[in-house]
């Protein structure tokens, strides 16, 4: 048996923690605990946890992974008398405690040591019982299921607490009726996939500020684009020359010298990179009025989907891979459903497929990205399979999309 095959599968996803103006409080990291050949499905959640806070902190940039927000790591009550938790500084993470935790004496004992340092302590899959009297009082966040617990059991589980200088995390947020009513209970923090499924507005248009650069996008996707004919596209626009040349001098590109002409930047980039950028320009106007979440983690599933193409031998066809993944989100954008949306977009018609209804090789390569985000690792294996992709590769994909990603942000 190679060393290949003896090593571990490490993956990780994260998913965001908003607060109650859809900012970004923090990521909860979701590890893959499954191990190949050696090591089988029964390890124990002791040993799961002891080895998702370990790779975080030495296998995986930290930092990159959560943009320096906070980031929730699951905590069984083996691994939180271990005072792993020390490793990490007490502004980088919160401290999550697994439900299966039991409140004891020494339990007690280390998360009122915990709270002495200046951690943050939270309770997952919180179900209210008196024994936990003791570690409710040591709490700082609660984390109620939103699909374990439905209706008024919402509002019921913060009055049972008693503290009201506790907060409450909504997780399993699925719609964004449910964010609203947790909002309206008292909740102060949500977590879920609420963001990517939009509110459905009859009539509601898309204006026409936003319609010119669906129309420049077009234009774009004539293959007798010149560096010329973009050069009077731009210049044109006193926004869109700002932001080109902001773009250039990132820390994307890390140019040694500023870049200060529009045709300089042009000639830098090249058609391709020029087309994904408008792409992007196109997309952050659109989401406007959203949570940038949703911006940052279009720009991961665009960039993931042209990495993963390039690995399958389609080089040629990244760029639509790219568009692929940067639209695959636009519906919640747009708060349109998805089938109008592609109608009027110009972009190819396998992509709109894909986009739409996860049809053809593209639509397998978004499935993947999707589950991936969502830890769904089982999927993820079998997509990987059917793809001819290689695991550890994804993951490599996946953390150089979020590196990316960040350093467009910057």
């Amino acid at each position: 048996m190679n060393e290949d095959k003896k090593q571990s599968k490490i993956f990780v996803a994260r998913q965001p923690i908003f607060d109650s103006n859809k900012n970004i409080y923090g990521y909860e990291l979701l590890f893959r605990n499954g191990l190949e050949n050696f090591f089988d499905q029964s390890q124990s959640l002791d040993y799961a946890s002891f080895k998702v806070l370990m790779d975080s902190f030495l296998i995986f940039d930290f930092k990159e992974l959560t943009r320096g927000k906070r980031a929730f790591l699951n905590f069984t009550g083996k691994v939180l008398l271990s005072e792993l938790a020390y490793t990490f500084t007490t502004d980088s993470i919160v401290v999550e405690l697994l439900e299966n935790i039991i409140p004891d004496e020494e339990i007690i004992a280390a998360c009122k040591k915990l709270k002495s340092k200046g951690y943050i302590i939270a309770l997952d899959d919180f179900q209210y019982h008196p024994d936990y009297k003791p570690l409710i009082d040591l709490t700082d966040i609660i984390k109620i299921d939103f699909i374990a617990t439905q209706g008024i059991e919402r509002r019921k589980v913060i009055e049972k607490s008693g503290e009201k200088r506790i907060k409450f995390l909504a997780e399993k947020v699925e719609t964004i009726d449910e964010y609203n009513q947790g909002l309206q209970m008292g909740y102060s923090y949500f977590q879920g996939y609420y963001f990517s499924k939009p509110v459905i507005l009859s009539g509601k248009d898309v204006p026409s500020y936003k319609v010119n650069l669906l129309q420049i996008l077009k234009e774009l996707q004539e293959p007798e684009s010149s560096i010329t004919r973009l050069e009077k596209i731009i210049e044109r626009d006193v926004s869109l020359s700002y932001k080109l040349l902001r773009f250039i001098n990132s820390a994307a590109f890390g140019m040694i010298n500023d870049i200060r002409s529009i045709r300089q930047a042009l000639v830098i980039l090249g058609i391709y990179e020029f087309k994904k950028w408008m792409s992007m320009v196109l997309l952050s106007q659109l989401g406007s009025d959203k949570p940038d979440e949703l911006i940052i983690n279009s720009l991961i599933r665009a960039h993931f989907c042209e990495l993963t193409a390039e690995g399958m031998g389609q080089k040629s066809k990244k760029s639509d891979y790219f568009l692929m993944g940067l639209f695959s989100l636009i519906d919640a954008f747009l708060d349109r459903p998805i089938s109008d949306i592609m109608a009027d977009l110009p972009i190819p018609l396998e992509i709109k497929q894909a986009i739409e209804n996860k049809a053809g090789i593209p639509g397998q390569v978004l499935q993947l990205i999707i589950n991936y985000e969502q830890s769904k690792w089982d999927k993820v294996s079998e997509l990987c399979s059917t793809l001819g992709l290689d695991e550890h590769n994804v993951l490599n994909h996946y953390l150089k999309s979020i590196k990316w990603a960040n350093d467009i942000g910057k």
